[in-house]
């Protein structure tokens, strides 16, 4: 009797840890066998695959999370300017993280390869591009200066060797940007894993190797009261104030190219590209106290998933919503790693399949929007977090007459309807799950 209820015990803590921790039950499962989808240069319909995207199974122990995922998102990825390959591939994660992060008494680098995982199963790189000036390894590349003709839609691109498609910076679509940085989306329908919304706390959208977790870009004003307003939350990096790269951000003597210099794009056949104030790391300096987080690109602080309070690390963006340095890591990670993306379970582990009530939509919360409106060719379903499980789009004429229907697919936050061939006048779009709808007028005009 005992023993049975020494069991008993241990199934209730085990299911209360896997519903009240966010490192287990934060991730994008793909439960409707959703397939990727990608763009090749020129055809702006998106292309079926047959690799599962997102999250396939998350299990867990006391210690350790386990991710089963392909690393490629169901956000439409491509086209890609550059690279070996059109599409994103499958590589068949197993992504470990640790459940009780712990705070290093030694600083580690943050190095090349993956650095984070996003909770679509996607990974994170650091800024550099493993390239330097003339291969010194003093002035190091920054990817997302260097590489921006070859990120797609939602800035992000398959790595040259392994193909695993990543992001060296946040994770949203170019064209949330004031003024976006890359004209790709003027023509491919944009996406991402998340919409910065100004009005709300940044979603949680990933963990480090070091399994603090990762936060969209806006945060509380006071870390530790979750009733202050809500602001955009700053790095304490800046460019330096230099005119010529003869000296390291720590004062170490290192020539680097001129301000105005044409330096050769990593790969045989790219072309050169102006290393502006910028285009390398070392152009960037920490200064204690300049924004909110500090040199890892963190800080402790309270957030919806964390009410107590955890260390956090943000996806950075200015005030015109482009990403910013240092992007999403800094230089060193907060915490000890102990993170992978090809783990071997080597330990009794337990499956977490989410109840149905958290695979439900909160169309309120998510920050459901149509534009443009009016419109003469599309209608544009966009929410600010990755939808959980489909939702169905459905365009109503004033009668209650159904006109076109569409999914937004789990796991992205975009879809649109093609209205080119329906009748000026006023119309209605009802999205809905299987639990709730909601309805927003929209005005059709040609």
């Amino acid at each position: 009797m005992k023993s049975k209820l020494i069991l008993l015990l241990l199934i209730i803590n085990s299911s209360t840890f896997a519903q009240t921790n966010p490192a287990i039950l934060s991730w994008l499962q793909n439960t409707n066998n959703t397939k990727a989808r990608y763009y090749l240069t020129g055809n702006s319909t998106p292309i079926n695959t047959t690799v599962n995207a997102n999250v396939q199974q998350v299990q867990y122990s006391a210690n350790f999370v386990y991710v089963t995922a392909t690393g490629v998102p169901a956000f439409v990825t491509g086209p890609f300017a550059t690279g070996p390959v059109a599409t994103a591939l499958n590589n068949n994660y197993i992504i470990k993280i640790p459940l009780n992060p712990t705070i290093a008494t030694t600083k580690t680098l943050v190095g090349n390869g993956a650095t984070a995982a996003f909770i679509n199963g996607t990974v994170a790189y650091n800024p550099g591009d493993g390239g330097s000036y003339n291969n010194l390894n003093k002035w190091h590349s920054n990817a997302v200066y260097f590489e921006n003709r070859g990120f797609d839609c939602a800035h992000g691109h398959p790595g040259p060797m392994t193909s695993d498609y990543h992001h060296h910076q946040n994770p949203s679509a170019f064209n949330i940007e004031t003024v976006p940085t890359s004209t790709i989306c003027d023509v491919y329908l944009a996406d991402g894993l998340y919409v910065p919304n100004a009005a709300a706390h940044g979603p949680l959208i990933g963990f480090a190797a070091d399994g603090f977790p990762i936060y969209g870009a806006y945060g509380y004003t006071n870390p530790l009261d979750a009733t202050t307003p809500i602001k955009r939350i700053t790095p304490s990096y800046r460019l330096r104030n230099i005119s010529a790269r003869t000296t390291l951000p720590n004062g170490t003597a290192a020539v680097g190219p001129t301000l105005t210099e044409m330096v050769q794009i990593q790969g045989p056949g790219q072309p050169q590209i102006q290393a502006v104030l910028g285009a390398y790391l070392e152009d960037f300096e920490y200064v204690t106290g300049l924004g909110d987080l500090d040199e890892n690109n963190g800080r402790f602080c309270k957030t919806p998933e964390y009410p107590n309070g955890i260390y956090c690390y943000f996806a950075t963006i200015d005030e015109n919503h482009k990403p910013v340095y240092p992007y999403i890591l800094g230089k060193y990670y907060h915490g000890v790693v102990q993170a992978s993306t090809k783990a071997t379970i080597n330990e009794t582990v337990t499956k977490y399949t989410p109840a149905l009530s958290v695979s439900s939509n909160n169309l309120e919360q998510i920050g459901l929007s149509l534009f443009p409106n009016p419109s003469s060719d599309l209608v544009v379903v966009q929410s600010y977090a990755p939808v959980v499980s489909d939702l169905k789009i459905e365009l109503f004429d004033i009668n209650g007459k159904l006109i076109l229907a569409e999914t937004l697919i789990q796991g992205s936050t975009m879809c649109y309807l093609n209205i080119e061939t329906v009748y000026s006048g006023i119309y209605f779009v009802k999205i809905s799950d299987d639990n709730k709808s909601i309805t927003k007028k929209v005005f059709v005009t040609h």
